[in-house]
């Protein structure tokens, strides 16, 4: 599913060049997480529904692949100081919602 194994190697190895490791605490990095997360609402904030579905196609669309990317190394590097195997909890995940929300 997801190849998270290097990414989060590398994201350790970045982490421990500059000794941030004591400050990657899971509340700090939840919270880190929930700032990217929020910048890249920002990036659709007042934007009508056209507008968002087109902003690939605009000057954002580069800010827009940042903030992703900001928050997928937030959630590999959290989930890594968890212990949590995403792809494990991502199957899982799945499973409960196709029961909670069975396709008709």
């Amino acid at each position: 599913m997801l190849d998270a194994g290097g990414l989060e190697r590398r994201l350790a190895a970045f982490a421990a060049a500059r000794d941030w490791e004591r400050f990657h605490s899971p509340k700090n990095l939840a919270m880190a997480l929930s700032v990217e997360a929020a910048e890249l609402v920002e990036i659709f904030q007042w934007s009508t529904e056209a507008e968002s579905r087109a902003v690939m196609q605009t000057d954002q669309a580069e800010h827009v692949g940042q903030e992703l990317a900001d928050i997928a190394m937030y959630l590999v590097r959290i989930a890594s100081v968890l212990g949590v195997d995403l792809n494990e909890a991502i199957e899982k995940k799945l499973a409960l919602n196709a029961q909670k929300y069975p396709a008709p």
